[in-house]
């Protein structure tokens, strides 16, 4: 029987392959400053192949939506789970980012033989899984999760759009654009806000009457800083 250090350290790149299904996973959502953090897990059908599949990000809004559809209608299995605002500030957004992948596999129809994850951090899982970094551009399960969590993760910036018109999700999707920092700083955070992220927190801070009052230009030095942060922690 494997000793419990042998399968922790199957965590991490393998230099065989599990026989079985292969799931992707990867998330949207890790920088900006509202929303929850999503992700997805997919088993792709290799009797029926999907062109196009790419890192989300180099992909156009419309090419999103197709190919999201035929995701759906294509692969043996997919899901998509999220960490919700409060778990962000609760346990940081490494660790909420970490949930929302476990609970991905884990609402899988189909239990994969092993999973690839995009980046270089790896959920707590109890399958085989190896971290790939640059996994959403070379590795078509992982491109399609990508496609999935940040389709879905646009469509609920379209719904915080509606309930709060006023900071513009729908455009920035609650990522520290010029026109999202001076919403805040003319608005204040709503509920939707990440109250962990240190732009929102100054805006908090000075509404509160316990900080100097913020600028935009000093907000948009904290948000390069927590995109420094960010890339540091997960590139």
């Amino acid at each position: 029987m494997r000793s419990r250090k042998f399968l922790k350290a199957e965590q991490a790149r393998l230099a065989w392959d599990a026989p079985g299904l292969l799931a992707g996973v990867d998330e949207a959502g890790r920088g900006p400053l509202a929303g929850p953090v999503v992700a997805a897990a997919v088993i792709l059908d290799d009797l029926r192949p999907i062109r196009g599949l790419a890192d989300s990000k180099t992909l156009t809004a419309l090419q999103r939506e197709r190919l999201n559809d035929q995701i759906l209608a294509k692969a043996l299995c997919c899901s998509v789970a999220q960490a919700s605002v409060e778990e962000i500030d609760t346990h940081n957004i490494l660790q909420a980012t970490m949930l929302a992948m476990r609970r991905a596999v884990e609402g899988l129809r189909l239990k994969p033989a092993k999973v690839l994850v995009d980046g270089n951090r790896l959920p707590t899982l109890d399958v085989l899984a190896e971290a790939v970094i640059g996994g959403d551009a070379r590795v078509k399960a992982i491109s399609a999760a990508s496609i999935l969590a940040k389709v879905h993760r646009d469509r609920l910036c379209q719904d915080l759009h509606a309930e709060f018109p006023h900071y513009g999700f729908a455009g920035h999707k609650g990522y520290g654009t010029p026109e999202h920092l001076e919403a805040l700083l003319r608005h204040g955070a709503c509920v939707h806000h990440r109250r962990s992220f240190s732009p929102v927190a100054a805006v908090l801070a000075g509404a509160a009457g316990q900080a100097e009052p913020i600028t935009a230009a000093m907000l948009s030095e904290m948000v390069a800083e927590t995109t420094q942060i960010e890339v540091r922690i997960a590139p």
